[in-house]
């Protein structure tokens, strides 16, 4: 099944609602989306930012790589994602993903997968600042 991707890295703002705008969704019966967040309170202390770093020259490639998969693996028609990099404030997007399929169960399938995948695959690092101090977090993404 050949689908449609669109993958953008967003160094200054992230706006889901724009990003799913460009979603093919010729043939869908459903679309399901994820925005992820950047958290207030982290514990006991106030998240003032998270910081994302990028190997740049390969998220884009690993982000299509991916949602090629979805498509392939889920039967879905199109994937349309974008993940934040620098300084994200509280409340802010950090990462949107948007999946068109004819059918919502693959949709749902297709969509965690991809956020879960993004987070194990892609070439981003991200460091927590608190009002208790800096942290880097394990892992990718």
């Amino acid at each position: 099944m050949t689908g449609s991707v669109l993958v953008e890295e967003a160094p200054d703002v992230l706006r889901p609602d724009e990003l799913l705008l460009k979603l093919n969704t010729k043939g869908c019966g459903a679309v399901v989306s994820f925005v992820g967040l950047t958290r207030e309170h982290e514990g006991d202390a106030d998240v003032l930012r998270l910081e994302f770093d990028a190997w740049q020259n390969k998220l884009t490639p690993v982000l299509e790589r991916l949602a090629n998969e979805a498509i392939e693996g889920f039967g879905i028609a199109s994937v349309a994602m974008a993940h934040r990099t620098g300084a994200v404030g509280p409340q802010e997007p950090i990462v949107a993903i948007h999946v068109g399929s004819p059918h919502r169960k693959e949709a749902f399938q297709a969509c965690e997968w991809l956020i879960d995948e993004l987070k194990r695959q892609a070439p981003i690092w991200k460091k927590e600042v608190t009002t208790e101090g800096e942290t880097w977090k394990e892992g990718l993404g």
